[in-house]
């Protein structure tokens, strides 16, 4: 790069960061302005505009808000008052939004539960939720239901849009909201209230054990409702075409944000599907996107669409792009914005991609390290724990160095707050103290990631998945990406499981497949672009569609397949490993497991 190119990356970065901390700048811990407060003054703004498009009708901001205050009113009925909590078990609607925004104007803490689970971790996440009521959707009543009977608390259910569906005790919520007042209610219900109180709840994603609720404080939330719309300069001809669960910040705070804050509209859609999403987003307009990877991996691997390129979507936001798929999505949807950034719901470490850098998820200049609380430290793979030194420190990483993001809590700063967890020991054990100084607090992320001397940060893996094979350190995520280079691989989910008395764990490969799937390409391709240790010595060939694989918000499941491993009497599904032999992928049958374990065969 240039001088001249040189000298207008940072001019732009330096622009648009400047501009969003100006924004954000009111946002305090001490604030009284609260996430209500925001909604209400878009909706005062914006009355007779829609608010949500695509489910039958549009819904205008003065609807939308209508529907709030009778929820509000509805609360006060209850005699709930400010700090209780709401449970809410409800799929994508506008109605979803209305309801914790209407709880939030008289100061009550909605529980958004996920609403994919059932049983055991749903009774889980009502039970931590601390919650005397809960608002059930009609369709999740059978759901709902599986988890009455192992509750460990007295709840009362309210059903919407569709009376009470056979749930023992519930009440129709529908009912109760018409008998109520739509007039907004007082102010005074949450004058009391500062920015750094609890908002609402969400959950864990549940990837490995049950989910923990995290506090999402009024800062968190007003920080997500604006700053993606400010960076992608979000307007109210703005309209987002929102897949994501609503129940997740990503979709449900950050996404609904770019509508909602600032006079646009949400194109709400129950789920995602590859096979309609571009024709929603051309029939309802939309010019915003909010994605997780897997999502466009989907996209791109999807046939090709007659619409793909005829759409005005002029920026993509979200998480988790890989740099296998990055080019092929953008190439394939001419997007002409990727705003791909890093965090967690809980999380006090953010980091945003301000022009579009292929395979980034953020940058900090090496002028501008000190206003950050970030930083990334050496890492043991073997203890999964930070590296110290002789006085008990830890020690930072160099450029293209791999360690753990940890950020550096500072309460009095909204985008470096820990607010913490419902349960005080899960709180616990994501504190790191005494890390530079003495008396020092830093939150830890479980995300090891690499930066180069421009300050660019690249993801590597999570903290537990990375795993060592022949005394070397196998990274799933980059295993994952040069699988994804091959045509015939749609999604690949990369873990490691024992064998006999290897030392460490040899790598699997979970993978989803296409009619242009090629065993000996594949097996070409792995031995070309990999290590010796981190090539894959068993692949395992899903025949159900790829979302069966993924959690509700899209993330990779690995514990069952861990649990499965490699053994063809408990995998149903066709088994393979690399036979140093042969030099190919050959099918793992009983009699080759059995060499294997015995030393016979040795990988």
């Amino acid at each position: 790069m240039g001088l001249f190119q040189a000298i207008r990356r940072e001019l732009f970065y330096v622009t648009e960061l400047s501009r969003l901390l100006r924004k954000l700048k009111s946002i305090t811990p001490d604030s009284d302005y609260l996430t209500a407060d925001l909604l209400e003054d878009s909706v005062d703004r914006h009355r007779r505009r829609p608010a949500f498009v695509g489910e039958g009708e549009a819904v205008s901001y003065a609807a939308f808000d209508a529907r709030a205050n009778r929820v509000a009113n509805w609360a006060l009925a209850q005699g709930l008052k400010s700090g209780d909590t709401v449970a809410l078990y409800m799929g994508n609607r506008w109605d979803y939004i209305a309801i914790w925004y209407g709880l939030s104007k008289v100061g009550v803490v909605t529980a958004l539960l996920n609403n994919q689970v059932t049983g055991k971790a749903l009774a889980h996440g009502l039970t931590i939720a601390e919650a005397r009521h809960v608002i059930v959707e009609g369709e999740l009543s059978e759901a709902y239901a599986t988890a009455c009977d192992i509750l460990e608390c007295e709840m009362t259910a309210w059903v919407s849009d569709g009376g009470t569906r056979g749930i023992a005790g519930a009440e129709d919520f529908d009912a109760a909201l018409q008998s109520v007042s739509d007039a907004r209610p007082s102010r005074e219900h949450r004058a009391h209230l500062r920015a750094k109180d609890a908002c609402m709840k969400m959950y864990t994603s549940g990837t490995t054990g049950l989910p923990k609720a995290a506090i999402v404080a009024h800062t968190r939330a007003l920080y997500y409702l604006q700053v993606f719309a400010t960076l992608v300069r979000a307007n109210p001809k703005d309209r987002m075409m929102m897949v994501l669960p609503l129940y997740h910040a990503t979709g449900g705070l950050c996404g609904v944000g770019c509508a909602l804050a600032f006079g646009g509209a949400l194109i709400v859609r129950r789920k995602f599907s590859a096979t309609r999403f571009w024709e929603d987003a051309v029939e309802h307009g939309a010019t915003l996107f909010m994605y997780v990877g897997e999502l466009c991996r989907f996209l791109v691997a999807a046939d090709p669409h007659p619409l793909e390129k005829t759409h005005t979507i002029r920026a993509a936001i979200g998480n988790g792009l890989r740099p296998d798929v990055w080019p092929r999505f953008v190439k394939r949807t001419g997007i002409p914005r990727i705003v791909e950034f890093y965090g967690a719901t809980e999380g006090n470490v953010g980091l945003v991609n301000l022009d579009s850098t292929p395979g980034a998820i953020g940058r900090i200049p090496p002028y501008l390290k000190k206003r950050f609380n970030v930083e990334l430290v050496k890492f043991d793979m073997d203890a999964e724990a930070p590296v110290r030194d002789a006085q008990g420190r830890c020690i930072p990483c160099e450029p293209g160095e791999v360690g753990e993001a940890i950020g550096e809590i500072r309460p009095e700063d909204a985008r470096h707050r820990f607010d913490g967890y419902q349960d005080r020991e899960a709180t616990e054990k994501k504190l790191l103290r005494n890390v530079f100084a003495e008396g020092d607090t830093w939150f830890r992320t479980g995300d090891l990631m690499r930066r180069d001397k421009l300050g660019y940060y690249y993801f590597v893996d999570r903290v537990g998945d990375t795993f060592r094979w022949k005394s070397e350190n196998v990274a799933t995520s980059e295993v994952a990406e040069v699988l994804g280079m091959d045509e015939g691989v749609v999604q690949a989910n990369i873990y490691g499981v024992p064998v006999a008395d290897y030392s460490g764990k040899a790598g699997m490969a979970a993978l989803v497949v296409n009619e242009a799937f090629d065993l000996a390409r594949l097996h070409a391709l792995v031995h070309r672009e990999l290590p010796h240790y981190a090539r894959p010595l068993f692949l395992r060939i899903h025949q159900e569609d790829p979302s069966a694989h993924t959690t509700g918000t899209f993330k990779m499941k690995k514990t069952d397949l861990v649990k499965e491993g490699w053994d063809p009497d408990k995998v149903a599904e066709p088994l393979y490993f690399d036979d140093p032999e042969s030099g190919a992928y050959k099918q793992l049958t009983p009699e080759f497991r059995a060499r294997i374990e015995r030393g016979d065969l040795r990988v």
